[in-house]
């Protein structure tokens, strides 16, 4: 038997690998052919390693015909998001400053999933150091939307999400600084995960926020993004932030029912600029969970209009500082015609970063700049702890939040890259989950009259992704039986 490459689950690769039907090296080549015949046009892939990734096949075949038990991930085709560092790989963030630079080690995050049987297939793009909710920002050019060439796919893990949508990998690697996963995700049609902050260890990803940057998986499936969490979380030594919290099996939560669960519905996050059309799919995902034996309540998140000015002056302050690390001295791009070490540094900055990025840099750096610290930056750590509090006080009386990721559906290329306040405010549904460092996941719940996908975001307590999974997976069946 031989399996097409559509649909493949990370199930369906496991058996079949297992069953001798197929070879892990066959899928490899197989998931490459199809990013040969369709990626010129959406453009998910920034790099493939084609070597190390039929190297890893090779030995899971190996594994497969001694009768080994296979681990999670066998032959398991995965892309991984430009700013997680392979060995060897190009690790350009979607930026020019960093053409040209190969690290020489492995993210945590990556060496687990090849350690739990994936095959790597390459890096996928992304805006610019992660800055963005559209993928327009890349240096290498934008992502389409598989589900309508027309449409933006979300950023910043718009390859990511693009290439599991397009069946060009069977999961992927991305990052979620304000919605980066869950926005994508919605965008596209899969399954994207922002685990609790610490949950997943974030050595080797080119930091942007570094207080808000978060790995997480996208799949085809809720199962399948319970096992490629299970696989990413766990304590690391190499990161100061890892948590020790003891990791769950996820993938064994899944068959625990859903009824007597307690379901917020967070008034703000249906006022007034949310599309009626993903109102309605939303509507329908609660009535299902209510149906299922869930007890549906309204909760108040009242600091939820604050989070946007929150975010914004968090992360570009947290950017204006990481960034500062390329200069053109130690790796990437350096202008060679500079006669000073400043003009060097200014040139390199200027020619290597986009617009977005400046944009970004600037803020942060007025931000944090003397005589405005305590005014911005302090005030906004300030009003983070509100909406931490608010979502601590709602989980008080629920289990999980049910909300919409995004006010719209995927909107048109060039739409809104004009209006830098417009397209931050596609952020509004995500930012304030990521600045309280709890979990969440999007999974897709209908699509509009016009064929768009739609997404609805489960949130979840700080290290609570089994109940939040749960529940998506009855959102999941819910969709089923629609």
């Amino acid at each position: 038997m031989s399996l097409t490459v559509d649909g493949l689950t990370i199930d369906d690769v496991r058996s079949a690998v297992a069953a001798g039907s197929t070879t892990a090296t066959a899928l490899a080549e197989k998931h490459y052919a199809k990013i040969a015949d369709g990626d010129a046009k959406i453009n998910s892939y920034l790099s493939l390693s084609r070597e190390r990734a039929l190297e890893q096949a090779a030995k899971i075949d190996a594994m497969a015909q001694r009768g080994d038990v296979l681990p999670s991930l066998a032959g398991v085709p995965v892309g991984i998001k430009d700013v997680l560092t392979m060995r060897g790989a190009p690790a350009t963030a979607g930026s020019l400053i960093l053409k040209g630079y190969r690290p020489p080690y492995d993210a945590t995050s990556v060496s687990k999933l090849e350690a739990a049987g994936a095959v790597l297939l390459g890096k996928l793009n992304c805006d610019e150091f992660a800055m963005g909710s559209s993928n327009e920002n890349s240096a290498y050019g934008p992502v389409l939307n598989p589900r309508a060439l027309d449409r933006v796919p979300g950023g910043s893990s718009g390859g990511s999400a693009a290439a599991v949508a397009a069946d060009f990998a069977v999961a992927s690697l991305g990052t979620d600084t304000g919605g980066s996963i869950r926005q994508p995700a919605a965008f596209c049609g899969v399954v994207g995960v922002l685990p609790t902050y610490g949950r997943v260890s974030r050595y080797g990803l080119i930091a942007f926020a570094s207080s808000l940057d978060r790995v997480g998986p996208f799949t085809k499936n809720v199962k399948d993004a319970a096992t490629m969490l299970e696989v990413l979380a766990g304590h690391d030594a190499m990161d100061a932030t890892s948590s020790d919290q003891p990791v769950a099996s996820y993938v064994k939560a899944l068959e625990q029912p859903v009824e007597g669960l307690r379901v917020g519905i967070p008034e703000e996050y249906f006022g007034e600029g949310l599309d009626l059309e993903i109102r309605a799919a939303i509507e329908r995902v609660l009535d299902k969970l209510k149906a299922a034996g869930c007890v549906l309540k309204k909760v108040s998140l009242p600091h939820t209009k604050y989070a946007i000015p929150t975010y914004y002056v968090i992360a570009t302050a947290e950017a204006s500082s990481n960034l500062s690390r390329f200069d053109g001295v130690r790796y990437g791009l350096r202008d060679a015609e500079a006669k000073s070490l400043s003009a060097m540094y200014r040139k390199t900055r200027d020619e290597g970063f986009g617009p977005e990025v400046k944009r970004r840099i600037l803020l942060g750096t007025y931000a944090l700049s003397a005589g405005y610290y305590d005014a911005y930056y302090k005030k906004a750590q300030q009003v983070r702890t509100l909406l931490t509090q608010d979502f601590l006080s709602a989980f008080n009386e629920v289990d999980v939040l049910v909300a919409p990721v995004t006010p719209t559906p995927a909107f048109k290329l060039g739409e809104k890259t004009d209006d830098p306040v417009k397209m931050y405010l596609e952020d509004i549904y995500s930012v304030a989950a990521s600045l309280a460092g709890i979990c969440g996941v999007s999974v897709p719940c209908g699509v509009t009259k016009g064929a768009l996908p739609i997404g609805v975001q489960v949130l979840g307590k700080h290290f609570d992704e089994a109940t939040m999974l749960r529940v998506a997976k009855a959102v999941e069946e819910g969709q089923r039986s629609v």
